[in-house]
């Protein structure tokens, strides 16, 4: 490749945070752009570790898959083809798409030379689908950036309704499966999941907490207790249950939300939260 990228690799304010196969994660320590009525929410943004990430893919003539429109530049030989062949698979990507998320058409891009996504202000977590087991590896809905174009990809249905419309976690998901790595867009860095593995056993959840699962869990939602009556008293309701062998990435937090007086989870809205805190802390 003759194409020299300056700037990038030595840039201070650039640094490697993450590197597995042809995938690097890069993170923007700051933003040296803003604007000086922009400043004081830029400050913050940093502070609370907010910032802007990057994936550079590097091609020696292998291919990656990417969403729709990732793409932000690419150096030397590389070509790009959609995936879809004729109307039928032009059809089959709008059904996935809309069940699961993911964008109708993933680009695969192969050749050799550089290919750097978009950034996002969302962590980004490379995995090895082949540690996930032959059954791959099930993602929460539009949580996918970019795999190894050798990765295999299909979609998994719940078992019952009662997962679907309960769980938070839709009916369908993408499952990613073979030999290769894949980044994933996750609210919560790395250092925040919990890892849990399973051997024929059970693990319950209360809440849409899962990053990523093993194909071979089979996930139901169920009462917390045994009756309507216990789960009414104990206040847990309807918890997401993984039963089996594999493992299981979930987050203890959920990112933009705070506690009620109830001491539960609540949502909040929009980016009033952060405009309010921004203006405590400059008054």
């Amino acid at each position: 490749m003759f194409c020299k990228i300056r700037n990038l690799l030595d840039n201070k304010n650039i640094i490697q945070t993450e590197k597995m196969g042809c995938f690097t994660v890069f993170e923007h320590q700051e933003d040296l752009s803003v604007v000086p009525t922009e400043a004081p929410l830029a400050y913050f943004m940093r502070q609370m570790n907010c910032k802007k990430r990057q994936v550079l893919c590097t091609l020696n003539g292998n291919s990656v898959k990417t969403q729709a429109g990732a793409m932000q530049w690419i150096a030397g030989n590389i070509e790009s083809e959609t995936g879809i062949k004729g109307v039928g698979g032009f059809l089959k990507g709008i059904i996935n798409s809309a069940v699961t998320g993911e964008s109708t058409a993933k680009p695969l891009y192969r050749g050799n030379g550089l290919l750097m996504l978009e950034p996002t202000y969302q962590h980004l977590l490379i995995e090895d689908i082949g540690a996930w087991g032959s059954s791959g590896c099930v993602m929460q809905d539009g949580l996918f950036l970019a795999c190894d174009g050798t990765l295999q990809e299909s979609v998994i249905m719940r078992d019952n309704l009662s997962s679907a419309i309960a769980g938070g976690e839709g009916i369908f998901n993408l499952v990613l499966s073979g030999n290769g790595y894949a980044v994933f867009e996750s609210p919560v860095p790395r250092t925040e999941l919990y890892e849990i593995e399973l051997q024929d056993d059970v693990f319950k959840i209360d809440g849409n907490l899962a990053i990523a699962w093993s194909g071979s869990l089979k996930f139901t939602v169920e009462r917390s207790s045994k009756t309507i009556t216990g789960s009414m008293i104990n206040g847990e309701g309807l918890v997401n249950v993984y039963r089996g062998t594999g493992k299981i990435l979930f987050s203890p937090t959920i990112t933009g939300t705070e506690m009620n007086t109830n001491n539960s989870v609540q949502q909040t809205t929009g980016t009033k939260g952060i405009g309010d805190a921004i203006s405590k802390a400059l008054s």
